[in-house]
């Protein structure tokens, strides 16, 4: 049998494959307004669509029963494949030619992989969250109290701080035992020249959670003006964090949006927090 699929492939069979045109095999689609399309969930029954699509991202998610994912996911859900059939199927739809690694052990290292990243996820965010209090996170306190947030809220959505050094957080998660290439694997470190280094740095940290509510990446906003990276930085795409499969804040608003059938979608963070701490429990962000 061949081994695993090369990753590269699976990447490109994503970015080919039209998530639209592949529900639509299995949906009717039509237009929800904006770049979204809308049906009826083929996962539990309903009168009214609450299955939602947005083909510019590659996503899809039913606000009726918190089921959502990439093109991949759906095809598994839907037809009863195993993630390889599925990225195979596609190929093949797309006449895309898949390469495979024979040295890949299939022994279950990808699920014990994933754990131990979700793993560091945990303690750097309780590391971040600690921070917070800390004198250098003035900044980022006042940021948040700017905008109407105290402590406690804080706390509930598990805001933190990477500090302004170039390897807390890092060296914090060595002495946890995680090996640089699991904390670069997880996106928590960047490889320099002179060894990794922490990727946030002086910045306000959000904790992005599955939901499942594990800490699977982070978010986090640019404070100072020297900083020369992006307003927003968040974890790169990694095998535990795709960024298409998650909306922050799904953790917290799973259930209210499987009760209500319907959904707030927000800009970012701080929307997440203000509309939770006003009692608007289903809003989520992209």
């Amino acid at each position: 049998m061949p081994g695993r699929i090369q990753n590269e492939d699976v990447v490109l069979v994503r970015e080919r494959a039209r998530i639209d045109e592949v529900v639509s095999e299995h949906v009717s689609l039509k237009s929800a307004g904006g770049a979204s399309l809308k049906g009826l969930c083929p996962f539990h029954d309903e009168k009214s669509p609450s299955f939602h699509v947005t083909p510019s991202k590659g996503f899809w998610y039913c606000f009726g029963c918190g089921e959502g994912g990439d093109v991949i996911g759906f095809l598994q859900k839907i037809e009863h494949l195993n993630f390889t059939e599925v990225v195979e199927k596609l190929a093949g739809k797309y006449n895309i030619q898949l390469r495979y690694d024979e040295t890949f052990n299939k022994s279950g290292s990808n699920t014990g992989q994933r754990t131990r990243l979700v793993e560091a996820n945990k303690i750097a965010s309780d590391f971040l969250s600690q921070n917070l209090n800390s004198p250098e996170a003035e900044t980022g306190r006042k940021f948040l109290t700017d905008r109407g947030f105290d402590k406690n809220a804080a706390i509930k959505f598990g805001v933190g701080y990477a500090l302004k050094g170039w390897d807390s957080l890092t060296n914090h998660l060595k002495q946890k035992g995680f090996t640089e290439n699991e904390l670069t694997l997880a996106g928590l470190s960047v490889a320099g020249q002179r060894g990794i280094y922490d990727r946030f740095r002086g910045r306000l940290t959000w904790p992005i959670r599955d939901a499942s509510g594990d800490v699977v990446g982070f978010g986090a906003r640019r404070l100072y003006e020297d900083d020369q990276g992006p307003k927003y930085l968040n974890t790169p795409e990694t095998p535990a964090y795709k960024k298409s499969q998650v909306l922050y804040g799904i953790d917290l608003a799973r259930k209210n949006i499987a009760t209500t059938k319907q959904a707030v979608i927000v800009e970012g963070y701080t929307d997440v927090m203000a509309c939770h701490l006003a009692g608007v429990t289903t809003a989520v962000a992209t």
